[in-house]
């Protein structure tokens, strides 16, 4: 396995392990279904993680189709489980989340990092689940990003229905990323 994807995966790993904690935590605290969209992200993005990872360990050696059709199938979990909070799910929330708004804060400058390091390995690789992964970061970044915008608009104004469409604005992006990851064309971004 190339040293440079075990240290990505293994830095995107620890990271996914602090955001999902720090977004599920905060999502509870402050009842956000757009901070439960980015926990959810963060779980996701963990297992999509592992099997890049799995991908390049020998005694599992997962073929590359296989890793890109779980990528996608990620993403497309991913579409879904936001629009089932977002539309189904969470009260309005009850207080502003600062740890909402630093987890997604931090989230905004490491993703964007581990997303070009991953995509520029993965064309290196030419390996497109890499690359999958590498969209997956993306995404997590700009949900991050709608996330934090959805917080912050939320504690100046205090209209409920902004959380949840924070969390609906990412669905669109994610559906395309995935139908792309299930073709194998990788990172479309």
């Amino acid at each position: 396995m190339p040293r440079t994807v075990a240290w990505l995966q293994g830095v995107t790993l620890a990271w996914m392990l602090a955001e999902c904690a720090c977004s599920l935590v905060a999502a509870a605290r402050a009842h956000s279904a757009a901070l439960l969209a980015f926990g959810s992200d963060s779980l996701i993005e963990l297992f999509s993680a592992v099997v890049v990872l799995l991908q390049f360990v020998p005694r599992f050696a997962l073929k590359k189709t296989f890793a890109e059709r779980v990528a996608a199938v990620l993403l497309a979990l991913l579409a879904c489980v936001v629009v089932v909070i977002a539309l189904l799910g969470y009260r309005a929330p009850k207080e502003t989340s600062f740890l909402g708004v630093g987890i997604t804060a931090a989230a905004l400058v490491v993703m964007p990092t581990l997303a070009w390091l991953k995509r520029r390995q993965a064309r290196a690789l030419n390996n497109h689940a890499l690359a999958a992964d590498a969209v997956q970061s993306a995404t997590c970044a700009y949900l991050a990003a709608v996330t934090l915008a959805g917080l912050t608009a939320y504690a100046v104004w205090r209209v409920a229905w902004i959380d949840s469409a924070a969390a609906l604005v990412a669905v669109p992006i994610l559906l395309v990323e995935a139908r792309h990851a299930w073709r194998g064309e990788g990172c479309c971004c």
